[in-house]
């Protein structure tokens, strides 16, 4: 059956380049529904919706951008309008995918309505900027970034081979069956190296009982994807057993997922079991990035790229705070376990981070701020203890059955 492809760009340069990929999506037998998002310039040929339409989804008419001429407004509005027309059209069943091509400006407008649609819809964004960071254009969707080798601007030798590869890419997607898997209720779970052992046993708990477990890595888009899944309703239960991305939002690591994590299940009322796994370390890469404020604290050199810091008492007393701080604003069941023999492997007597008093700061505090009806369990083990895991695993499985 022919499917639509949405197609995203900029017309205001004769357009060349889009026709030619409207033109490619008309050969391998879909169609192509094409968006100008343009705000200066005459497109070169008639767009399915205008950029007029675009700039009012985004607040602000089209008129108005262009006498305003200011370039920041423009993209804010755009990349807004985009976003709402994107999503209208697939909530709509009118688009069965999205390509995007552009340089800067087009890349952020074109990820903006990639950004918006469900995991799962095919997302190709051919992009000048495809082989750098492109961690703000595909943030926590499955958006493919294809690098344009060349400027996107008209169509050449180079470029007609890329954009061709490039719906040829999308295509490929729309026309791909989704597998047909057992589903079982999802349960989202927070890992890190150092908390491997306690997350896979509790994952094959949760199994044996008919869930299937998502496991993320925290590394600051790993908790900011789950964050995510969970705020769009794929989660039932949470075990937020490695936390340990606020340590690196307090001190300034490069792992931190934000402000707003902890936050997705305690908003959409999903059980959960909060563990303060690896708040004893904040991540840096090499040793020579870590800020010179810090000098003289306590490192573990985790592999060559990778710097791990040693929380203070003071840090996890305010760590503490936040956890609870946290969980206070759940509506569902949560619970909060703490292993009284360390937060990690590195956190366990004898080991590089093993700090009793800086444990102790963050339990007391968690302890004095939580809800009074928020239970903490207390149990005399390592994290990675089979016994800790077993108690975690068994009070979401409470919760899970109470609901």
């Amino acid at each position: 059956m022919p499917k639509t492809i949405a197609v995203i760009g900029a017309l205001d340069t004769k357009g060349k380049e889009f026709a030619f990929v409207k033109e490619q999506i008309k050969q391998r037998g879909h169609a192509a529904l094409v968006i100008d998002s343009s705000v200066v310039g005459e497109p070169g040929f008639k767009a399915d919706i205008p950029s007029k339409r675009v700039a009012e989804a985004g607040g602000v008419s089209l008129k108005e951008l262009q006498e305003k001429a200011d370039r920041g407004l423009a993209m804010d509005v755009m990349t807004k309008g985009i976003a709402k027309v994107v999503k209208e059209l697939y909530d709509q069943g009118k688009i069965d995918g999205v390509i995007a091509m552009g340089g800067s400006a087009g890349t952020a407008v074109g990820t903006s309505a990639m950004r918006a649609l469900p995991l799962g819809v095919p997302k190709v964004m051919v992009s000048t900027l495809a082989s750098g960071d492109t961690k703000a254009y595909v943030g926590t969707k499955d958006v493919v970034m294809f690098p344009s080798v060349v400027d996107v601007a008209g169509v050449n030798r180079i470029s007609a081979r890329i954009y061709a590869n490039a719906v040829g890419a999308v295509v490929g997607m729309v026309e791909t069956p989704a597998p047909k898997i057992e589903e079982k209720p999802l349960l989202a779970a927070s890992m890190f190296g150092n908390t491997t052992a306690v997350v896979n046993r509790c994952r094959e708990t949760m199994e044996r009982h008919g869930y299937e477990v998502l496991i993320f890595h925290a590394v600051g888009t790993g908790g900011q994807t789950m964050e995510s899944l969970i705020e769009e309703g794929y989660v039932n239960g949470v075990l937020d057993i490695t936390t340990t991305e606020w340590a690196d939002e307090l001190v300034g690591g490069v792992l931190s997922a934000g402000p707003t994590r902890l936050d997705a299940a305690a908003k959409k009322g999903v059980p959960q079991v909060i563990v303060p796994g690896c708040l004893d370390m904040a991540n840096f890469w090499a040793p020579e990035t870590v800020p010179e404020k810090y000098k003289g604290r306590r490192f573990y050199h985790w592999n060559p790229n990778v710097t791990l810091m040693r929380t203070t008492p003071e840090e996890n007393a305010e760590l503490g705070r936040i956890l609870a701080e946290k969980a206070n604003k759940s509506t569902a069941p949560v619970a909060f376990f703490l292993p009284l023999q360390g937060v990690s492997m590195l956190d366990a007597e004898g080991k590089e981070f093993w700090w009793p008093e800086a444990d102790k700061a963050l339990y007391d505090a968690i302890k004095k701020h939580v809800r009074p009806d928020i239970p903490v369990y207390e149990m005399d083990n390592n994290i990675n203890d089979d016994e800790f895991a077993d108690a975690v695993a068994n009070k979401l499985l409470e919760f899970l059955s109470a609901k």
